[in-house]
């Protein structure tokens, strides 16, 4: 049966603006599809290709931005395409008119846009008309004008966008899950959480306990949580997109919104709210969501008899996982770009390879990235210090290190603690750190 659901003529943010680099051709991968990102230098906006040289297929993301033209350059054979994809050069060609007479040689470049901070795809090039007729999935939180302030996050998982949806979907799972980061699990309580709508465009439900919470889910990608407390009219939000990636693969791209606390949000540096906070919430889902979607996979995907779903906290991912087997057959369209889903899969033990950081978050993210190699900078400069003032206190005369050695040897010590801090605390938490429950 054909789903009622085109997951392809919906758009999606792929990555926010600041973490892009416009200097080099970015590889993504979005419903299966490989893509590349890059930024024409006669263009103050990002283009998006299919990651495909129409010459003989190579990966056009393994390109380059060609120096004089701005234009997007295949490196295996040195065709360049504009920014409507157009070929502009073709090195071997031996007449000129070969580029005006085949429109076969051109890139296929999908539409896309920039709004909010985030880089916007429509993956399916037959609707580009449509595409321009259709709203993005923007949250009415992200409004500097109502006083507003956000950040942004993106990561890699792996577990598959159902699992992503249903575990964002769910409020109930905090105070355990994070406990410690986010949450407090003695203050866990029940969460009387009715639906607002369902409808095949839109699901809202509400809660109205100790803080007056509504959760919106606008199919595909487009989870947002509002929360008001107080009688100041204070909100903090959770604006989330869920990407389907590839079977068992998926991406979160979150932005945080409140409308207090504005100077410590731009005191406290990106990259350290994301080791501190935004990845060690993630790590603390990855090992059993991985292991459930497991679990349900043994039982063909049927959640009606494999999950136990008695309260009201669990109603959003009821309704969610209806909305999915009524208008998608519960299933992600794999087969429409060639990718068969295996029958039988895998738990993976390897924790250091399911909560590795810096393949799933660090590498994409430009503020986490620089961070990274100004720490790794400081250690070499601290270890530096230490060695040039030791050596420089041993050579000392007598006098002289009587009257300077223990405050340089002070100093010595200093830098070596902190260049241990460094190495061995802090720079780890962009590659991996184990989250283990029971310790928390």
């Amino acid at each position: 049966m054909q789903s009622e659901f085109n997951f392809f003529q919906h758009w999606y943010p792929l990555s926010p603006i600041e973490d892009l680099d416009s200097t080099r051709p970015t590889p993504v991968k979005l419903l299966g599809l490989r893509l590349v990102i890059w930024k024409p230098k006669s263009s103050e906006n990002f283009q998006v290709f299919l990651d495909r040289c129409p010459h003989r297929l190579a990966p056009l993301s393994e390109g380059r931005i060609d120096d004089k033209t701005g234009n997007l350059t295949c490196s295996y054979h040195g065709w360049q395409f504009d920014s409507q994809g157009i070929c502009t050069h073709v090195p071997q060609a031996e007449k000129p008119e070969l580029l005006t007479e085949n429109k076969q040689l051109c890139a296929i470049a999908f539409p896309c846009c920039q709004e909010n901070g985030l880089l916007w795809v429509w993956p399916d090039v037959s609707s580009a008309e449509q595409a321009a007729n259709t709203p993005l999935p923007l949250s009415p939180q992200l409004d500097a004008s109502k006083g507003f302030v956000w950040s942004s996050f993106v990561r890699d998982l792996d577990y598959d966008w159902q699992t992503l949806v249903e575990n964002v979907a769910d409020p109930s799972h905090v105070p355990f899950a994070h406990h410690g980061v986010q949450g407090d699990r003695s203050k866990a309580a029940p969460i009387d959480m009715k639906v607002v709508q369902s409808t095949p465009n839109l699901i809202q439900v509400a809660s109205q306990g100790l803080y007056k919470t509504s959760i919106t889910f606008e199919p595909p990608c487009h989870l947002e949580y509002a929360i008001s407390f107080g009688n100041q009219g204070k909100q903090v939000g959770l604006v989330t997109y869920c990407i389907p990636v590839a079977p068992g693969k998926s991406r979160i791209v979150g932005q945080f919104p409140r409308n207090f606390a504005k100077t410590l949000h731009h005191l406290i540096p990106r990259w350290w709210d994301h080791i501190q906070n935004r990845n060690a919430v993630l790590d603390g889902d990855m090992i059993f969501l991985h292991q459930q979607e497991y679990f349900l996979q043994q039982q063909q995907g049927n959640w009606k008899t494999a999950y136990k779903l008695p309260t009201s906290a669990d109603r959003l991912v009821t309704e969610f996982r209806k909305w999915f087997d009524t208008y998608c057959q519960g299933q992600l369209p794999w087969s429409e770009v060639g990718i068969s889903v295996p029958a039988n899969s895998t738990i993976n033990e390897n924790r250091q390879e399911l909560l590795n950081r810096y393949r799933q978050h660090t590498q994409h993210c430009s503020s986490c990235r620089n961070a990274l190699k100004n720490i790794q900078r400081l250690q070499w400069i601290l270890l530096g210090c230490f060695v040039m003032i030791v050596s420089a206190v041993a050579t000392f005369p007598d006098a002289l290190r009587a009257r300077l050695g223990v405050p340089l040897i002070v100093l010595a010590l200093l830098s070596l603690s902190v260049y241990a801090w460094l190495k061995f605390s802090l720079s780890p938490k962009f590659y991996f750190v184990d989250y283990v429950h029971a310790e928390k």
